[in-house]
């Protein structure tokens, strides 16, 4: 098996691949209304940036963009417990997940 090709990926390449998928999460945050699937689409956004973090990092040489993925991770991951136990609240009360729930919130 040749893996030649690998050495041949350049910075460009990670950062088009990180952009795409940005965009594929932001399309999935404005265009759909299931709770669920939000979720799913916010943390492709997060892993879009953590890539851009490590391809920048593997780039210049530093170790400030893995600590900074490490913190995205974090996040991510309290992100997704509230947002699944927020989630799971609104499907015992409502028998569904649709964000238009949320729009009668009264803070």
């Amino acid at each position: 098996m040749n893996i030649d090709f690998i050495n041949n990926i350049g910075l460009t390449h990670y950062l088009v691949l990180a952009s795409i998928v940005f965009v594929m999460g932001m399309a999935g945050v404005l265009l759909r209304r299931n709770v669920i699937v939000l979720l799913m689409s916010i943390e492709l956004m997060l892993n879009s940036v953590n890539l851009t973090f490590i391809a920048f990092s593997k780039y210049m040489g530093h170790l400030e963009g893995h600590i900074m993925v490490f913190f995205v991770m974090t996040i991510a991951a309290a992100e997704a417990a509230v947002g699944l136990a927020l989630a799971v609240s609104i499907f015992k009360r409502f028998n569904e997940v649709n964000i238009r729930f949320f729009e009668h919130l009264k803070g």
